[in-house]
C-alpha cells in the first residue's frame, strides 16, 4: 500500500488490496466516506440520498467475509474484486429500497422497488453503496442543476458547474467523496462531466453493459460506464459492470477467458495509428483556446509516445444534427408523469417534452435510420485508426446557472455548442474516453476525448494507461480533497 496520510488517498484498487490483506477495514472505509460525505455534500452537490445504513450493513458483511477466508486459510484475492469498496450509483439508476428520483421533485418520494442490473453486478462484486448520486432530471441536460439538491459543481472552482448527467457521480469522485463512481453516458453524460472534474471517464462500446431491466435500448444511445480517478479504477469498475441479460437488443461477446479489463490497463498498446480532428459539426459551436491547448497538447504526447497521428476530415456534417435532435426531445418523453404534475418540472424539461410529443412515428423512425446510414460510412473511415482524437468539450467548466440563465431553446442550443464532439460516439456505439491530461492557466481541468472501435476498449484502456504514465494525474487533487 502507498504511503498515504488519508484513506481516500488511495484509488479503488489500493483500498481493495488493503482490505483483502487485512490493512483496512470495510466498515473504516465507509465511515471515513460517510463522514466526507456528511462535511462537504452541501458545497459539492454530489449526493442526493446518502445511504448510510446500508453502506455500514454492506461494509460489515465485507469485513466478515474478508476475515472468514482469511480464518478458513483461503486466498482472499478469491473474494470479488470490489469487496469493501464503496462506490456510489448515479441516481437514473435503481438500488432496490432505495429513493430513485431520478433528478425530479416529481419523483421525490419514489423508492426503486428492484436492482438495475448493472447495480447487480457491482454487488456481486461487493461494492459497498454510500447513496446516490446528484442526476438532472430525467439525465436531460449536460448539466446538474435541479430542485432536488444543491447544483452539482466541480471540486476545482465551486462557482462552476460539475457537467451531466454524470456530474454528482464526478463531483464525489474529484472531492474524494468515493474512490470511483457508476455513471451512465447517452450523449456524453459520463465524459462531459469527467472533462471538468478533471477525471478519467469511460463511455463504454454499445453492448459491453445491458441497460435493464426497465430502461429501453431501441436507439442505443446510453450506456453505463465507470468514473474514475485512475485508467486502472475505471477498467477494474468497467470488469465488475460488464454484463448481458436475456432480452437486451444489443450485446456484445465478453472478452477471451483469462483476459480482463484491468489486465489490458496494464499492457503496453504499441505502436498505434491515431486519427484527429477539432473540427465538429454543431453549427456556432467555436472551440475555446484552452481546448484547442489540451487537444494540441496531447497530439504531441501521443507522437512523443512514438504513434503515428494524422489529421482526418470528419466523416460527417452538420445534418446529423437535428437527426439526434429528434431523438433527444422523443426520449424526454419516455419518463410517465401525470398530467397534473408536468408543471412541476422544469422548463427545460418541459420544454423538451413538448418538442418531444410533436415527433411523428415516422419522423423518429427517419432520424434513427439517417443517422444508422451516416455512421455505416462514417466507420469506415473512423475504423481505420486503433483511436480517434478530438477535444471532450468546446469550453472549459462554465458558470453554475450558465445554461439556465437563458430561455429553454436557448439553454438547449448553449448545452449543444458546449458539447458539439461527444455524442457523435453515442450515435456510432464506439467507446471513448476523456482523459485529464490539461489543466488551465485558472486551474481549471480540460478533457481530450480518444475514441476507438466498437468493443475494443482494451485497446482504449491501453493507450489511456500509458499517457496516464507518461503524465500523471491521480494525484492532482482540487483544495477542497
Amino acid at each position: 500500500m502507498r504511503d498515504v496520510t488519508q484513506i481516500h488517498d488511495l484509488t479503488a484498487l489500493e483500498q481493495a488490496t488493503a482490505i483483502r490483506e487485512g490493512e483496512l477495514s470495510p466498515v473504516e472505509i465507509a465511515d471515513h466516506y460517510l463522514d466526507r460525505i456528511d462535511r462537504l455534500n452541501a458545497s459539492t452537490g454530489a449526493f442526493y440520498t446518502v445511504t448510510a445504513d446500508l453502506a455500514r450493513e454492506q461494509a460489515t458483511v465485507a469485513e466478515k467475509l474478508v476475515a472468514e477466508s482469511r480464518r478458513a486459510g483461503g486466498d482472499p484475492a478469491r473474494l470479488p474484486a470490489l469487496t469493501g469498496v464503496p462506490i456510489p450509483i448515479k441516481d437514473l439508476n435503481m438500488v432496490a429500497g432505495v429513493r430513485a428520483t431520478f433528478g425530479s421533485t416529481v419523483l421525490a418520494e419514489n423508492v426503486a422497488t428492484m436492482d438495475d442490473y448493472v447495480v447487480i453486478e457491482l454487488r456481486k462484486a461487493g461494492i459497498v453503496i454510500t447513496g446516490k448520486t446528484a442526476t438532472p432530471e430525467f439525465g436531460l441536460p449536460c448539466y446538474t442543476e435541479t430542485k432536488v439538491g444543491p447544483p452539482a459543481r466541480t471540486p476545482w472552482d465551486l462557482s462552476r458547474s460539475a457537467g451531466g448527467s454524470s456530474g454528482g457521480a464526478a463531483s464525489a469522485v474529484a472531492a474524494g467523496l468515493a474512490p470511483a463512481a457508476q455513471g451512465s453516458d447517452g450523449g456524453g453524460s459520463i465524459r462531459i462531466p469527467s472533462s471538468v472534474c478533471g477525471l478519467f471517464g469511460l463511455k463504454p462500446s454499445r453492448g459491453r453493459i445491458s441497460n435493464g431491466p426497465l430502461m429501453p435500448d431501441l436507439a442505443g444511445l446510453g450506456t453505463d460506464g465507470p468514473i474514475a480517478r485512475t485508467v486502472a479504477d475505471a477498467a477494474l469498475l468497467l470488469d465488475a459492470m460488464t454484463c448481458n441479460y436475456p432480452g437486451d437488443m444489443y450485446t456484445l461477446p465478453p472478452l477471451p477467458a483469462g483476459e480482463s479489463f484491468l489486465a489490458h490497463a496494464r499492457t503496453d498498446p504499441g505502436k498505434l495509428k491515431i486519427g484527429r480532428s477539432i473540427r465538429n459539426i454543431v453549427p456556432g459551436a467555436s472551440v475555446h483556446e484552452d481546448c484547442v491547448a489540451a487537444y494540441d497538447d496531447a497530439s504531441r504526447l501521443l507522437a512523443d509516445l512514438g504513434h503515428d497521428v494524422e489529421d482526418v476530415e470528419l466523416p460527417f456534417e452538420s445534418d446529423a444534427v437535428p437527426m439526434f435532435e429528434l431523438l433527444w426531445y422523443s426520449m424526454a418523453t419516455l419518463m410517465p408523469v401525470p398530467a397534473d404534475q408536468e408543471a412541476d418540472l422544469l422548463p427545460l424539461t418541459r420544454y423538451l417534452r413538448e418538442r418531444g410529443a410533436e415527433v411523428t412515428a415516422g419522423q423518429l423512425l427517419f432520424a434513427q435510420a439517417f443517422l444508422q446510414s451516416v455512421m455505416r460510412s462514417a466507420l469506415e473511415v473512423l475504423n481505420r485508426y486503433d483511436a480517434f482524437l478530438t477535444p471532450t468539450l468546446a469550453s472549459p467548466p462554465v458558470p453554475v446557472g450558465y445554461f439556465d440563465e437563458v430561455s429553454p431553446a436557448e439553454n438547449f442550443e448553449r448545452q449543444k455548442r458546449f458539447t458539439p464532439y461527444t455524442a457523435v460516439y453515442n450515435i456510432s456505439g464506439q467507446p471513448a474516453v476523456s482523459l485529464p491530461l490539461y489543466w488551465n492557466a485558472r486551474g481549471l481541468p480540460v478533457g481530450v476525448m480518444l475514441a476507438g472501435r466498437i468493443g475494443d476498449e482494451a485497446t482504449l484502456i491501453s493507450l489511456s494507461a500509458q499517457l496516464e504514465a507518461a503524465r500523471p494525474w491521480r494525484d492532482r487533487h482540487p483544495q477542497i480533497w
